[in-house]
């Protein structure tokens, strides 16, 4: 694989994770109590055996940066490296990126390198584990310019997917973003026999979805971003060139989820702690990777605690904690309930300076406060919750913003160190 460039693209503003991405890019989210999203892409490509990985990211870039440094060191006989592109003006181009292409266009002189053959283009904002490996062989068979990883859907998903037609040779011949028409829907639908081919059962399954993955021949990717300005893969350019180009699938039928938006987030994460996850964070063959941190073993006195993820350096005192995730460093107190939510934790421990400034300030301690319930909500890193504290949507509402909270479909967030002061009904 020492012929292949792996490119992840980070993302815009991360809008629709707003406001996990006030202060950090989407790739940065901390994700199942001590990873981050773009652990997900990096891990799936070390897995793979590809170790020349750009990163490309262009808003709040810089705990990104820090993890990954921190995170992903080769030595010195390696030739891999783990590298972020991030937006900023050149004399091509003073734009920002704006589309998935144009991040690529911008950054095609770091891709251009001897002896490379592939670029893989990936998403940063999916949870799922694959073997790139077997995705550029596929590639390299069917004698492809392009190739597109797709997974089965159900019609019942058709509107939030882009649909692929194909050949019997698994060849691209249409596309729809997104299609609402039922006719157009019937039109794109594939036989059982399709997916049996590539040795998947169709369980229902009679559509195909692009997974906005893709294999590039080299001077293919060149070709098509030269001749063309327009910024988006999925949505314009390769739509476009279906009739001209070698568009081939490739077949996946493993976990897949999109996390890019809060309840998908929230959702899939709160999945990984049943007993048998259909995303394995336990696979010895194929772990993912993150920074060490080396932090102690949690600390957990007389707590029930069911069906939870607890990660490292975490002090729980006679809590309940049913269904949920509580990440690094959380420090929770008496008699709190905490109940379908992800608790990101803390970058760091307070000292008794820190004690002694925050009875100044008059806030609590960051964690979770003595007497508290939390419940359907996502509390992110560093925040000071107080005691006798509800935090449960209580009102129900689907949206709506505070000034040290927010609700988006009908999930509670607090932001990044945020103070939610002791008695506060939420």
């Amino acid at each position: 694989m020492d012929n292949v460039i792996s490119v992840i693209l980070g993302g815009g503003r991360g809008t629709r994770l707003y406001p996990l991405t006030k202060e950090r890019s989407k790739p940065a989210v901390p994700i199942a109590g001590k990873y981050r999203i773009i652990d997900i892409p990096v891990s799936n490509c070390l897995n793979s055996g590809l170790n020349k990985v750009y990163v490309l990211t262009q808003f709040n870039s810089a705990s990104l940066h820090r993890h990954i440094t921190r995170a992903y060191k080769f030595d010195n006989f390696s030739k891999g490296f783990i590298e972020i592109l991030a937006a900023s003006q050149t004399i091509e181009s003073m734009d920002w990126y704006q589309g998935t292409a144009d991040a690529v266009r911008q950054n095609l002189r770091f891709f251009n390198q001897p002896n490379i053959d592939f670029v893989l283009i990936l998403s940063g904002d999916q949870l799922y584990r694959m073997n790139y490996q077997e995705f550029i062989k596929e590639h390299i068979r069917m004698n492809a310019e392009i190739t597109v990883s797709a997974l089965p859907a159900e019609r019942k998903d058709a509107q939030q997917l882009g649909i692929l037609k194909i050949d019997e040779q698994g060849r691209i011949i249409d596309f729809t973003e997104k299609p609402k028409d039922e006719k157009i829907i019937d039109s794109f639908s594939l036989p059982a026999s399709t997916f049996e081919r590539h040795g998947i059962k169709a369980q229902n399954r009679t559509l195909l979805a692009s997974m906005g993955i893709y294999v590039f021949n080299i001077d293919i990717l060149n070709e098509i971003l030269q001749e063309t300005k327009k910024s988006d893969f999925g949505k314009e350019i390769i739509p476009d060139i279906i009739k001209t180009r070698r568009i081939f699938t490739y077949f996946f039928d493993g976990y897949w989820e999109d996390i890019g938006t809060i309840k998908s987030f929230y959702e899939a994460g709160l999945k990984l702690v049943s007993p048998t996850p259909s995303f394995n964070l336990f696979n010895e063959k194929a772990p993912i990777y993150t920074n060490p941190l080396f932090l102690p073993g949690s600390k957990i006195h007389e707590c029930k605690i069911s069906h939870s993820i607890i990660a490292d350096g975490c002090i729980i005192h006679g809590a309940d904690i049913q269904s949920s995730i509580i990440g690094i460093r959380s420090i929770i107190g008496q008699n709190t309930l905490i109940k379908d939510a992800i608790v990101m934790g803390a970058d760091y421990y307070e000292s008794e300076s820190n004690f002694r400034a925050n009875r100044f300030k008059r806030i609590p301690n960051v964690g979770i406060g003595n007497n508290s319930h939390i419940e359907k909500a996502i509390i992110d890193k560093n925040v000071h919750i107080g005691e006798h504290v509800t935090i449960k949507n209580v009102k129900n509402l689907e949206q709506f913003d505070a000034e040290n909270y927010m609700i988006r479909d009908h999930i509670v967030i607090v932001p990044k160190g945020s103070v939610i002061p002791s008695d506060t009904l939420i």
